[in-house]
């Protein structure tokens, strides 16, 4: 979970790279990338890597549960696209840590998905991660400090909508989990991204040139292995054991952020990460204890 942790950071900020283009000061004569073509060339290198295995395994390709792995594919789209464009606007950490808010939507929408239940507390640590989201929403504002990186509201909304068609993905694997192979549910994201992105990038494509050829492969290659290692960690350990870890991109991101972009961020802001993550953390933990004495798998 580590390792996935850091690959998807690594994903982060050449994503923001990127973005910025001439606008950053870290990697020097680039140009700058829409978001749309960005998702566009990362879905490519997951949709050769998937296909590849798909083939070499003998596993149906387009799956068996169409409707939710369709629906696993638009939401997971909406979700990284709306991230990304949250990574373009916010400190690559509150971005991050915002995002984390998906576990918590993975509940909510399980409640009418799944038909899960929700204990009391777990609904304690929902307004605990939210309140968090008030802290970073208003962080500018309640410091004097001029030196803070500006935090535009609109974008945190922005990003709690990415965590939201998030947590609906999770769902929709779930939904998947005993009627499609783990590699056909990762195949539908680019297999849905592709043409989508294809069609936005088509008003305002960027020909790569030189490195970016290689930071594109970097973000592509990266983002499989990342989930690789994460779907592996959560598949050997117990997840309310293994999840924490997870968190710790938190951590990688704030020291990136302030190194590498100058981003700088007030105590509240850093106290509305935290109380995000002790509030997914809360109900990561809770829910994997229902589900353990459930007898679910």
């Amino acid at each position: 979970m580590i390792l996935s942790g850091l690959c998807y950071i690594v994903v982060n900020v050449l994503v923001k790279i990127l973005g910025q283009g001439p606008d950053q000061t870290i990697i020097s004569g680039l140009q700058k990338y829409p978001i749309p073509e960005i998702i566009l060339f990362r879905s490519i290198i997951t949709f050769v890597i998937c296909y590849a295995v798909i083939k070499s395994k003998g596993i149906p390709l387009f799956g068996n549960n169409k409707k939710w792995l369709v629906i696993r594919g638009v939401t997971g789209t909406i979700a990284l696209t709306l991230y990304f464009y949250t990574l373009n606007h916010l400190p690559i950490a509150i971005a991050a840590t915002i995002q984390y808010l998906s576990p918590i939507f993975t509940v909510l929408l399980a409640i009418f998905i799944l038909k899960e239940r929700v204990k009391l507390i777990q609904g304690l640590f929902f307004l605990i991660a939210f309140l968090g989201i008030v802290f970073i929403s208003f962080s500018k504002y309640l410091s004097e400090d001029e030196s803070i990186s500006m935090i535009n509201p609109w974008w945190i909304v922005v990003g709690i909508c990415s965590a939201a068609f998030a947590g609906m993905a999770y769902n929709a694997i779930a939904k998947c989990r005993y009627t499609d192979a783990p590699i056909t549910v990762v195949f539908y994201f680019p297999l849905i991204a592709i043409p989508i992105m294809a069609i936005l990038t088509a008003f305002e494509y960027v020909v790569p040139q030189g490195k970016e050829w290689g930071i594109i492969l970097v973000i592509g290659v990266f983002t499989h292995i990342a989930q690789i290692f994460a779907t592996r960690s959560l598949h050997s350990a117990n997840t309310a054991t293994v999840t924490p870890f997870k968190y710790l991109g938190s951590i990688y991101a704030f020291v990136l952020g302030l190194f590498l972009f100058d981003e700088v961020l007030s105590l509240y802001a850093i106290a509305g990460m935290f109380l995000i993550i002790v509030g997914v953390l809360g109900n990561t933990y809770y829910r994997a204890r229902t589900i353990k004495k459930s007898g679910q798998v």
